[in-house]
């Protein structure tokens, strides 16, 4: 069996993922702040 060894692992899709969720999480956190800015304007 081979060895493992510590860095030689390709991970580009592991991070383009990751980037994909961070974006996603950021723009879902964006929207809902806005939408609760125009659900407490409208109320006023």
């Amino acid at each position: 069996m081979n060895e493992h060894v510590p860095g030689s692992m390709d991970i580009r899709a592991q991070e383009k993922t990751f980037n994909g969720f961070l974006k996603m999480v950021t723009w879902g956190a964006v929207i809902a702040i806005l939408v609760l800015i125009v659900m407490a304007l409208a109320d006023a």
